[in-house]
């Protein structure tokens, strides 16, 4: 299974590298990390776990939504499989256990901030729009009829209050991100954003934040490419 950063076609050769050693970098330490986590997890009431991120405990595993598939977290190893019975990647398995790490039953805020404003994220802001932003505004330009098309073909629905060409989605049930393409000028270019609701940090670390949103970018870019190919 590919994980949320997976080049899209199209995608430039040194951001697509640059991408990729983010995503396996990721991958890498995570590596160290899902045994420890798996361990912690272990030792909560699965009954509570699931309550506070959303998810449905069957007696033998916590089910959730994750992007446009269900996975089975099971009890009490912490072993993650796609709904086929395939095991979730490294990656997804260690984005996945660090939501149900870091849920804390906090309700989506139903207010968007950008990367900037999540906290811890400031610093890290300007590559983030790097990979994110820059790369929707650049796939889509001025197009955005073809845009709205990726989007509703991602399932997202649109924030009319936000802007004229603005959709949310949601990767994980209590994680809310939206992506928005801003009309240019005769002094500014088409831009776009990847914005989050203001509780997601209660549900995943500020890193973890940062590649979903790349992996929705990546998503839309896919999208469009699709959409575009002859049938």
């Amino acid at each position: 299974m590919a994980g949320l950063t997976d080049r899209a076609g199209g995608l430039p050769e040194d951001k697509g590298k640059a991408l990729e050693r983010a995503r396996h970098s990721w991958e890498e330490s995570m590596v160290r990390q899902i045994e420890s986590l798996r361990g912690e997890l272990a030792k909560e009431v699965p009954e509570m776990l699931a309550d506070r991120c959303a998810g449905h405990f069957t007696g033998k595993a916590i089910l959730l939504p994750y992007w446009d598939q269900e996975v089975s977290i099971h009890w009490p190893g912490m072993e993650i499989t796609l709904a086929d019975g395939q095991p979730c990647s490294t990656f997804d398995t260690a984005m996945l256990l660090y939501y149900l790490h870091q849920a804390d039953g906090a309700l989506p805020a139903d207010r968007w901030i950008s990367y900037r404003e999540v906290p811890g994220g400031a610093f890290y802001h300007q590559a983030f729009q790097g990979y994110s932003g820059n790369r929707i505004s650049k796939a889509f330009a001025d197009d955005f009829s073809l845009f709205e098309a990726a989007a509703r073909r991602l399932d997202g629905f649109k924030l009319t209050a936000l802007a004229e060409h603005a959709f949310a989605f949601q990767p994980l049930p209590r994680i809310r991100l939206a992506a928005v393409l801003w009309p240019g000028d005769e002094d500014f270019p088409t831009r776009a954003s990847v914005l989050f609701d203001a509780a997601s940090h209660h549900y995943m670390t500020i890193d973890g934040l940062a590649l979903l949103g790349s992996g929705l970018a990546s998503r839309l870019v896919r999208a469009s490419i699709d959409l575009q190919s002859p049938s």
